[in-house]
């Protein structure tokens, strides 16, 4: 029987400040460098063999690593980007110059805009509720993700400075984990390089959304201007922005050298008081710029 921590938004909820500062991390592309094998191996695969793509492989895989990997989506949960990926698919030129017919997305979009947490459990619920197939072909995909994830990723240290910076932050930090991976799969990863004791929650995506996560845990806790999001995914910006915390981006293709700058300066600056509106502004645009809304098919 698995020892590993249960978390429940109630551990959010019930948060007891030891610090007058407070800090969230995500995990995927943050703390470990796991997005590219989990997109590429896992994720897209299963999307090409469970909605039967084989036909236009290279552009599915085109539309989804430009959408997990390197775009404004990047780092969402799995069923919006899913959504974005069939939408940006639609005008994919491959798509259009074979006539290739795509899937429905109708029961996939009514999921994403429901208001549930968008994670299996709510998933199927409401396959027990509505008995849609498209649903149930929805969960079952899903769930045989999480199954490919726990198969293959394994053994995937920690970004260089991580380390340094988790023992740093939890010395003089409230810390939590803010993500929108299953929370089975995040404390498995942290439990497997000895990581949750830095850490006082692990919050996935069963527990809301990252904005959720944060209001939860901070909210008549700590000042606004004492909370810092550490993030490698636009979403981590607005769910900081939501709150009114700083952010600290993890630049994608660049993260060693953006947590060894969080180590030997922008911690500091956070906790004397220094992570003034120009200092983020500029980590902000360097960190925007990597991440395009089009794909590069499309022209303005």
């Amino acid at each position: 029987m698995s020892t590993a921590p249960h978390y429940t938004r109630d551990h959010l909820l019930n948060l007891k400040p030891r610090f007058p500062t407070f800090v969230g991390i995500d995990s995927d592309g943050c703390i470990f460098p796991t997005m590219e094998i989990k997109q590429k191996q896992c994720f897209h695969s299963l999307i090409i063999s469970f909605w039967k793509l084989e036909p236009i492989e290279n552009a599915l895989r085109q539309t989804a690593e430009f959408v997990n990997l390197h775009s404004i989506h990047r780092g969402q949960n799995r069923f919006p980007c899913l959504l974005t990926t069939f939408e940006l698919l639609r005008n994919h030129p491959e798509v259009c110059r074979t006539g290739f017919q795509l899937p429905s997305t109708r029961a996939l979009r009514e999921f994403c805009e429901s208001g549930l947490p968008l994670g299996n459990p709510a998933l199927e619920k409401r396959v027990q509720e509505t008995g849609d197939p498209d649903l149930q072909r929805l969960l079952q995909w899903s769930l045989a993700v999480n199954e490919a994830v726990a198969r293959t990723v394994k053994a995937i240290k920690p970004f260089r400075w991580v380390l340094d910076a988790l023992k740093n932050v939890q010395a003089h930090s409230d810390v939590i984990c803010v993500s929108q991976t299953p929370t089975e799969a995040l404390v498995r990863e942290w439990e497997e390089h000895d990581l949750l004791r830095y850490v006082e929650v692990i919050a996935g995506q069963e527990l809301g959304t990252k904005a959720e996560h944060l209001t939860l845990a901070t909210s008549g806790r700590y000042a606004p201007d004492r909370v810092l999001m550490i993030g490698d995914a636009p979403g981590d910006l607005k769910a900081a922005r939501t709150v009114g915390a700083h952010f600290f981006p993890i630049n994608p293709g660049h993260e060693e050298s953006s947590w060894e700058r969080f180590c030997r300066e922008s911690y500091s600056r956070f906790l004397e008081g220094r992570y003034d509106p120009r200092y983020e502004a500029t980590l902000v645009e360097e960190f925007t710029a990597l991440l395009p809304e089009r794909p590069p098919w499309v022209t303005p």
